[in-house]
């Protein structure tokens, strides 16, 4: 395991590849109870070509569960430092799910430097929240509550989690930090957030760096995902790439994704 020491707390980060290629960072969806698990079907695919890098932030996967700040620029700082703690320099290239959008663009807002590109796993923008109600927030959260009572007595069957590209040693051990980490207070305090963070997303403008988005059928997220990560491309002269499977699309079309980054950063690295 790579632990880095951040505020006090130990943090996971996962690192393998080939450490003069590109750097791809992971990041992840809310409540993904174990990244370096959940994304492996997706950068075993990538790690001959790349530096392949997850950060599990606090809270997820092997992390502490330690409740720190949850506002954008906490969140975004506190995994810089991470990186910065394992010896990874700059630029990196991006790769978000879900609301883990908000925080690549904030980290490209906040310190362009450190960003070459964003490649989006049909991940969330601050037009995905923009729709959304303090009520149905709050609504969220019980939810969420309610799942960590259920985690407790070990009911919590029908979590999404996924054995693809596992063995049988790293299964045991998903099964381990779900029972552990699943619908903890971080994801807790992070959905609570979440509208504020938007809020500081959009105010602060438009990115500039090349993005590719990868984009699910919208049939497991919220009301207009579709379009509004359409409208989202136009804005940021975005790449899209329409997927006709559920969110977490790295389960599903792993080898076709995975093909796509290969040719996009190709691409990018010659132009920039």
């Amino acid at each position: 395991m790579n632990y880095v020491t951040v505020n006090d707390h130990k943090m996971h980060v996962f690192r393998t590849g080939n450490k003069n290629k590109p750097k791809l960072v992971f990041m992840s969806g809310s409540g993904t109870v174990a990244p370096v698990y959940d994304f492996k079907i997706l950068y075993e695919k990538l790690q001959d070509d790349f530096r392949i890098i997850v950060i599990e932030k606090f809270g997820y996967g092997y992390s502490d569960l330690y409740e720190g700040p949850c506002d954008i620029d906490s969140l975004v700082s506190l995994q810089k430092q991470a990186l910065e703690e394992a010896g990874e320099e700059g630029p990196f290239i991006l790769l978000p799910h879900s609301m883990s959008g908000l925080e690549a663009i904030r980290w490209r807002q906040k310190y362009p430097e450190d960003v070459e590109a964003i490649i989006g796993l049909d991940m969330a923008t601050p037009l995905t929240y923009k729709e959304w109600t303090p009520e149905q927030v709050d609504q969220r959260i019980r939810s969420m509550k309610t799942m960590r009572k259920l985690n407790t007595y070990g009911l919590l069957f029908w979590l999404p989690v996924s054995n693809r590209g596992l063995d049988k040693q790293q299964i045991r051990q998903l099964k381990i930090l779900k029972r552990r980490n699943a619908m903890n207070n971080c994801y807790v305090n992070e959905a609570a957030a979440v509208i504020r963070n938007a809020e500081i997303v959009e105010s602060a403008g438009r990115i500039d760096c090349p993005v590719l988005m990868f984009v699910s059928d919208g049939k497991q997220v919220s009301a207009n995902w579709i379009e509004n990560e359409k409208k989202f491309a136009e804005m940021t002269n975005a790449e899209i790439v329409f997927l006709n499977c559920g969110h977490y699309i790295h389960y599903y079309e792993s080898e076709q994704i995975s093909q796509k980054i290969k040719q996009y950063v190709r691409q990018v690295t010659k132009e920039l």
